[in-house]
């Protein structure tokens, strides 16, 4: 087993053991991925000022995110197919997030289902809704996420219309995968995927019932979602979910301000700044370098939470920087699974909270309450 020392690591090793299809799904962007490669490369360039002779012994790192009381500012972000990266994925990651003191949320496009995960856990964790054409079956997932007693509602906003992701047309991408000669060529080589998989959830869960299509009744998911997302998808539609849930809401996918202060309107307890990784407007801003104007116009309404690009836990300081009350990690979650299954999860999670202590040490910050821009160089 290789040493395992920074969230990039266990990108190396997930790549070489999750089957190429899966894998190419979590880590690409739309179009030229420009966005994508924006998201990291502008919280690069973000600057930590360095600070000296303070004390900054007993330092916390701890705070809250709608009311919850967290470990650190971070929730597991919704990821689809979650449970293609290690079987039983999202209960593997429900499990890990519970025990390090995170919020988990649940993706509709989940393989483990809601009931699954509300089976392993004893605390209650967030799902994640997308609006689909059939109102009836939205409200049936509202109806389920409450039995299952979910704590919040994370509505996805920016995904009316699936942007266009190159990789998984060329690889094919299905659930479960197509064996192909590629596919069967590539799973020869992951022996330990392969095995889990045997044993594991191979479908969307959450959808049972509802997928049709095609001879082996599932079809590609580009296919699945272009049809059933629902582009006419508004803010009437968001009060109408408000009023179904009556409970927590965060809106997810917020990058205009103007969006920001509609969203800061509708009652929502918070809303997510992103750009949905950099998978669906190609050549949209950065969400870090979107956050500070959004911070700035609503931060006092209601709770901005930052997503999109997080590697380390200097990223989650330089988001609190500017504006953030708590931030989302998606393709951390999954490279950190895909590598090590819930150990690799937990072991993320590790990594990220002692960079984040480590670095808040060095820029003079005791309590991770107290961040703000006054930690970073003025950009020129």
């Amino acid at each position: 087993m290789p040493v395992i020392t920074c969230v990039e690591d266990l990108r190396v090793l997930a790549k070489k053991r999750v089957p190429k299809a899966f894998y190419d799904y979590a880590d690409s962007g739309s179009y030229t991925e420009s966005t994508y490669r924006a998201n990291t490369d502008d919280l690069a360039a973000l600057k930590l000022r360095q600070r000296v002779a303070i004390n900054v012994d007993q330092r916390s790192t701890r705070t809250t995110m709608i009311g919850h009381d967290v470990t650190m500012p971070v929730a597991i972000a919704p990821t689809g197919l979650t449970g293609m990266q290690w079987a039983n994925g999202e209960m593997l990651g429900a499990i890990a997030a519970e025990k390090f003191g995170i919020p988990f949320t649940l993706s509709t496009m989940s393989i483990c289902s809601i009931e699954d995960v509300a089976s392993v856990t004893t605390k209650p964790f967030w799902f994640q809704l997308y609006v689909m054409r059939d109102r009836g079956f939205v409200k049936s997932m509202i109806d389920r996420a409450k039995a299952a007693k979910c704590s919040a509602l994370v509505l996805t906003l920016d995904l009316q219309i699936l942007g266009q992701r190159h990789k998984d047309l060329k690889n094919g991408m299905s659930v479960p995968p197509k064996l192909t000669l590629d596919t069967l060529m590539d799973l020869a080589g992951k022996p330990g995927w392969a095995l889990r998989a045997l044993t594991g959830r191979k479908t969307f869960g959450n959808l049972a019932g509802h997928i049709t299509g095609g001879g082996s009744g599932i079809q590609t998911l580009s296919q699945w979602t272009a049809s059933q997302f629902d582009p006419t998808l508004n803010w009437d539609d968001v009060a109408w979910i408000k009023e179904q849930w009556g409970g927590k809401l965060i809106l997810k996918g917020i990058l205009d301000v103007e969006d920001a202060k509609i969203a800061a309107q509708t009652g929502a307890d918070a809303l997510v700044v992103s750009n949905h990784g950099g998978r669906q407007l190609d050549g949209a801003m950065s969400s870090i370098e979107a956050l500070p104007a959004i911070a700035e116009a609503v931060g006092d309404q209601i709770e901005v939470w930052f997503d999109g690009g997080i590697r380390t836990g200097q990223d989650i300081l330089k988001a609190t920087a500017l504006g953030a009350k708590g931030t989302m990690i998606g393709r951390a979650f999954l490279y950190s699974l895909g590598a090590m299954g819930g150990e690799g999860v937990t072991k993320m999670l590790q990594i990220l909270q002692k960079e984040l202590d480590v670095s808040m040490a060095l820029t003079g910050t005791r309590d991770i309450k107290d961040v703000g821009p006054q930690i970073l160089i003025p950009r020129r």
